[in-house]
This record gives structure tokens, C-alpha cells and sequence, in this order.
């Protein structure tokens, strides 16, 4: 093989430079395996080590957890950060994003997120969406699950198709719940309550299921009668909303009127008994008085004859204006006394 100052092969499709064609005036090509063998060896041994570098690494997000299958099977969960694993498919890592807050909704589905949020409603959602009452009547309910990855092991490999186990309990909890209430409570301030009570339960069934996940947080968006008959309700609501504004009217007039009346009457007790007090005491007053006055009569009535006569008209002469005194027994003239002046 002809070589050049560098010592590498100068043809190694023709090193003898002969003419493969029959020529014979070293103007031909002619092939050499062993050089052929060794180039495709060298370049596939460098594509491999390449590859086997590449598939060796990998990188897991701040908000993930990694985990690691060897040979198919769990092997162990990484942290966020750069990572090795065995090369060539004997290692596979599925990324989990454990620190993200994941979200399912019902009843509706989120469209376009933006200033003015789109949503849409299809017939799944629709499907989900109505439910049956404690009362026999049939409410829209559109409501939402927030919650977390805290086990990404148990979220891959306790449960398949998890995302639809997650809202098959969801949605099997939440129609529970509605089965026990009444569409009344549903309508107006029975929301909260019915909330906690399907967080708490959804929570305990997928702790149950040991799915790896944590329910942070759930929210009833808001809940319709159906559009067939929403007319009606909307009826209805209106009427019970009137009853509940004259019971409040007539509520608030009877809490003023009635303590008003109530102290009219105290008033009026009290003034009764008042008089009442006044006049026993008067009248023992007066049996007092007259008792004493009798005790004297008994003793010198002349004496206490005299006293009345005086007392008598010592309370009756002040509020005489006219006053005519006669004297003596009289000289037989008729006298005329001026009383009508």
C-alpha cells in the first residue's frame, strides 16, 4: 500500500493504482476490505460511545422527580438535578412533576386562558355535569380538583390510566354527595358546606387506593338547573325570594312594634300600680285620721266639735271671694242677702 509523507493511506480504493477495468495504467479504482472493515469499525465504534454518552445522561426539571426503571422495573426515585443511568435501554426514567399543582375540571373545560377566560361545554362534560338530587330534582354541577403528586412511585405503578381513576373517583364522590342534599341547598348557600365534605372524601378514597397524590383543594364553580326546565326554577327562586323578603319585612315590623307595645303596657302596669299604692295609702290615711278623731270625740266631744267646725272652715273660707258675716239673732227685718252676686 503506497503511503504519503504522513504515513496514511494515499488510495485505499486503489493502492497498487492499478486499472480495475483492465487498463493496466494505474488510472483504475480497486477496493480494499481490510481498509473498508476498519474505517466502518472505527466510525460505529464512535457512534456508539456517542450514543451510549447521550442515552447516559439525563436532567430533571426543578419541579420533577425522576424515576428510574431498570429492566422494566422500579429501581429508585431522583431529584431534581443532572443525572447518569445505565445506557441502552437498560435504565428508562419517567419525569413526574411532583412540585406542579395539577388540576381536573368537570362540567366544563377550560378553552383558551387569557384576560377573559374561554370555556366550553361538550357532551362529556355535560355527562359529568348532571346530577340527580336528595330531593328527585336535577342539578348542573360544575366544580373543580386541584391537587398534587407526593408519591410519584405510587402515582405510575398503583393504578393504570391514573388520570381517569382520579376522575372517575372525583366525579363518583361528588354525585354522593349531591344524592344526599337537596337542589334548594344546592342553589343558594349549601356550596361550601358540600365542598369540604367531597374534599374530605375524595381524600380519604384515594389515600384508600394509596394513588400518591394529595387533594389540595376543591371548588364548586357554580350550579344550574338544567337548561330544560331553567326557566321554572328561575321561577321559583324568584317567588321564594319574595316569601323570604316578606317574612323579613314582617319580621322587622314585628321586632318594632312589639317591644313598643310591650313597653306601653310595662308603662301602664307601672302607673296602675302606682295609683294603686297611692291610694291604699291614702285611704289607711284617711281610716287613720278618722280613728284618731274619733278616739278625741269620745274623749271631749265639745272640744273636738269645735276643732272640725274650725279646720272645716279654715280649708273652705280661702277660696271663698264674697264673705257676709251676721251678727246677733236679728230685729225681725228680713234680711236679703246678694249671694248671686
Amino acid at each position: 500500500m503506497s503511503q504519503d509523507d504522513g504515513g496514511f493511506p494515499r488510495n485505499i480504493l486503489n493502492p497498487q493504482g492499478n486499472n480495475p477495468f483492465g487498463g493496466g495504467d494505474g488510472g483504475g479504482v480497486e477496493i480494499d476490505p481490510e481498509a473498508v472493515g476498519k474505517t466502518v469499525f472505527v466510525v460505529f465504534t464512535l457512534v456508539l460511545l456517542a450514543a451510549i454518552a447521550w442515552s447516559s445522561y439525563y436532567q430533571i426539571a426543578p419541579d420533577e422527580e425522576g424515576v428510574v426503571l431498570r429492566f422494566g422495573r422500579y429501581h429508585k426515585t431522583t431529584q431534581p438535578g443532572p443525572h447518569f443511568k445505565i445506557p441502552l435501554g437498560v435504565d428508562r426514567v419517567l419525569k413526574v412533576p411532583t412540585q406542579r399543582q395539577m388540576k381536573m375540571e368537570f362540567g366544563f373545560r377550560t378553552d383558551k386562558v387569557a384576560q377573559r377566560t374561554s370555556y366550553r361545554r361538550g357532551k362529556e362534560a355535560l355527562a359529568e355535569s348532571e346530577m340527580l338530587t336528595g330531593d328527585l330534582n336535577v342539578a348542573d354541577v360544575e366544580w373543580v380538583v386541584q391537587y398534587h403528586i407526593h408519591d410519584p412511585q405510587a402515582y405510575l405503578f398503583r393504578a393504570r390510566e391514573i388520570d381517569e381513576v382520579i376522575q372517575d373517583l372525583a366525579e363518583a364522590v361528588m354525585r354522593q354527595a349531591v344524592g344526599d342534599v337537596n337542589v334548594n341547598d344546592l342553589l343558594t348557600g349549601g356550596r361550601e358546606a358540600l365542598a369540604a365534605n367531597v374534599k374530605a372524601a375524595l381524600s380519604q378514597a384515594t389515600a384508600h387506593y394509596d394513588l400518591g397524590i394529595t387533594v389540595d383543594q376543591l371548588i364548586i364553580q357554580d350550579v344550574n338547573p338544567p337548561e330544560a326546565v331553567k326557566p321554572s326554577f328561575n321561577e321559583v327562586n324568584q317567588a321564594q325570594q319574595e316569601k323570604e323578603r316578606a317574612i323579613n319585612e314582617a319580621m322587622a315590623q314585628y321586632n318594632n312594634l312589639v317591644p313598643q307595645a310591650r313597653g306601653k303596657a310595662e308603662q301602664k302596669i307601672s302607673q296602675a300600680r302606682g295609683y294603686s299604692a297611692e291610694r291604699v295609702n291614702e285611704a289607711k290615711g284617711d281610716v287613720a285620721s278618722f280613728v284618731a278623731v274619733q278616739k278625741a270625740y269620745a274623749r271631749s266631744p265639745k272640744v273636738t266639735r269645735t276643732r272640725l267646725q274650725l279646720e272645716t272652715l279654715q280649708k273652705v273660707l280661702p277660696r271663698v271671694t264674697d264673705k257676709w258675716v251676721v251678727t246677733g239673732a236679728g230685729s225681725g227685718i228680713l234680711q236679703h242677702l246678694k249671694l248671686g252676686k
